[in-house]
């Protein structure tokens, strides 16, 4: 079959335009690695916890107010959309306050988020925001993985958007990292010992958005520093004292 000569440049605009891909679709998800003690890989990746394909997401809310949820915007309105907004139905109910170390553990209804399994951990109120809360949050973060036996987890602060900027954002993934990599190096030492159930995990993502990705890398490589300096002081001696 013979083309006029004059079907030429439509018919390249038009398979060019099918080529070409989107701004966003040309964009690869951006992600860089750390290996950590006890062969846990650390994973900066940018993402949100609406999209990540993993057995267990993690996420923290402050304690509820009317003005806080108003506040609210990004990730976690776009997670909770995607769930039907479950979690705003548990917050204004009272059922999901947000106290410090609260947690509730949702199961997302099929065709919503890619996660197993969903973990919200309570923050407390947004004046009481510390490094140490931080802290806290990392190592009951790490702990219900163990529980939940997931292998994989993903862990999203969402603390700049709900409204509050009183740490960094390196300073909040320092504190989380370091407080997640020594409670799992706790829980490998009992089960050393059969005080544990066996649990292993391979993979810890920090989910950054683009404006945090390089901030977040960094305190990562910060945090494993700081984790590996604080376990070679540990004690080797065993927890169970022979009788």
């Amino acid at each position: 079959m013979k083309i006029a000569s004059r079907s030429f440049p439509v018919v390249i605009v038009l398979v060019a335009s099918l080529l070409v891909p989107t701004r966003a679709d040309a964009q690869d998800v951006k992600e860089k690695s750390f290996a950590a003690p006890n062969k846990v890989q650390i994973k900066v990746r940018m993402e949100g916890p609406y999209t990540a394909d993993v057995p267990l997401q993690i996420v923290c809310y402050f304690k509820y107010t009317p003005e806080g949820a108003k506040r609210m915007t990004g990730a976690p309105v776009e997670l909770d959309k995607e769930l039907g907004g479950v979690i705003a139905a548990l917050r204004q109910r009272g059922e999901f306050v947000g106290d410090e170390l609260e947690t509730v553990c949702i199961v997302p209804p099929k065709g919503s988020i890619k996660a197993k399994a969903l973990l919200l951990i309570g923050l407390g109120p947004e004046e009481g925001l510390s490094l140490n809360v931080l802290e806290r949050v990392g190592r009951v973060g790490l702990r219900e993985a163990a529980r939940l036996g997931a292998n994989r987890a993903a862990f999203a602060p969402l603390i700049r958007d709900q409204g509050n900027s009183k740490l960094s954002t390196g300073d909040v993934e320092v504190a989380v990292v370091k407080a997640m990599l020594l409670a799992y190096d706790t829980e490998k030492r009992l089960q050393k010992e059969g005080l544990a159930q066996p649990f292993t995990l391979d993979e810890w993502i920090v989910e950054a958005g683009p404006n945090f990705f390089d901030e977040t890398t960094a305190a990562v490589q910060k945090a494993l520093e700081q984790a590996s300096a604080s376990l070679k002081n540990r004690g080797s001696e065993p927890y169970r004292q022979a009788k």
